[in-house]
């Protein structure tokens, strides 16, 4: 008899006390990323490489990410990073656009401690992605500042 996955572990109990669930999580995934693929900076980004027949099983995804990330499920079996190396022109605006909309996003549609766990999540993300991607460009990353927050546009 195989064992039982135990029952996920939700990584914040005060956002679970919010609201936090998969519902709430894929509102905000459905949010986000309908404005950022139409955002000047970060929307050409994403249309030349998600296109419209494979944006629903790219946000599900994403949801699945999330989903992994806060409420501690066994859902997402991605690799992003190898997704990520391959676009050459990303850079820290587009990392700072990123967050600066998701930080808008979530504070719009979240109880307080449920955003602050988001963005807290999306910035430790955005900041690995761009350690990982300097490092495969070989730039220095001695002194690489973290990045600075963009106000939202």
């Amino acid at each position: 008899m195989a064992a039982r996955d135990p029952q996920p572990v939700p990584r914040s109990p005060e956002a679970v006390a919010e609201g936090l669930g998969e519902a709430m999580i894929r509102q905000v995934v459905h949010h986000f990323y309908a404005a950022a693929r139409e955002d000047p900076v970060i929307g050409p980004v994403f249309r030349a490489r998600v296109p419209d027949d494979r944006w629903q099983p790219h946000l599900d995804k994403i949801e699945d990410f999330w989903c992994s990330s806060l409420l501690g499920t066994r859902g997402y079996d991605g690799r992003p990073m190898p997704k990520h190396l391959a676009i050459s022109e990303l850079n820290d605006d587009h990392f700072r656009r990123w967050l600066a909309l998701f930080r808008h996003t979530v504070t719009q549609l979240c109880p307080p401690k449920t955003a602050q766990l988001f963005v807290e999540r999306s910035e430790r993300t955005a900041e690995a992605f761009r350690i990982n991607i300097g490092m495969a460009r070989g730039e220095d990353l001695m002194f690489r500042p973290k990045l600075t927050r963009e106000p939202y546009p």
